[in-house]
């Protein structure tokens, strides 16, 4: 049995290898202090890649910092599918998916500055993350559990409540995050419908584990 890939199996995980390292090295650097004006050098330089590498995979700075937005929003997504799989009730999906965030911001916390610093500007791009969210609002609205609205208002009120809760928790480590997300997905679901009563029970149904 060989050991060795073909050379071109090679030179694409090699380039892959090198990509991924610039991407990591943009989002440590949004997670950090969300300043884009580092040089390319210096970006190189955190990947541990060579400079002429930059331009075999970004034409610009921009496309990169764009690049590693997308990869955070797209881990932070995956996740939610992979630690919330086998919910339901769209109603408590959401709720489940406040309260994840915001144990996030403790077990992920390079991906939940990326998040709180860029996030609002993706609200309503094409991302993973936002597809995830258009379908559990469709679900909730299609099954009755949520009140119709019009999608880009409702996607609105439900990105920019997480934002704020990603943004509280940061901003404020003394308070009970958990309590805190809580209360948001409560509140959250009356403004999508929900009646108070099964909203004060949803957003305290036990969590999967996500330990």
């Amino acid at each position: 049995m060989t050991t060795s890939a073909a050379p071109g199996n090679r030179f694409e995980r090699r380039r892959a290898e090198t990509r991924g390292a610039l991407v990591r090295a943009a989002r440590q650097i949004l997670a950090e202090t969300g300043d884009t004006s580092a040089s390319i050098q210096a970006i190189a330089e955190r990947a541990d890649v060579g400079f002429g590498s930059f331009y075999n995979h970004f034409e610009s700075k921009t496309e990169l910092f764009e690049a590693a937005v997308e990869d955070a929003l797209e881990e932070y997504g995956q996740t939610f599918d992979d630690r919330l799989r086998g919910i339901d009730d769209p109603a408590e999906l959401v709720a489940a998916g406040f309260r994840l965030s915001a144990r996030m911001a403790d077990s992920h916390p390079e991906l939940m500055q990326v998040l709180r610093r860029r996030g609002l500007g993706y609200l309503h791009s094409d991302n993973g993350l936002v597809t995830r969210a258009r379908r559990d609002l469709q679900a909730g609205t299609v099954s009755g559990r949520f009140t119709p609205a019009d999608p880009a208002v409702a996607l609105s009120a439900l990105g920019g409540t997480l934002l704020s809760l990603v943004e509280l928790r940061f901003a404020r480590p003394d308070l009970d995050g958990d309590e805190a997300a809580t209360s948001l997905a409560e509140m959250v679901l009356r403004m999508l419908g929900v009646p108070p009563d099964e909203a004060h029970e949803v957003a305290r149904r036990p969590l999967p584990d996500v330990s």
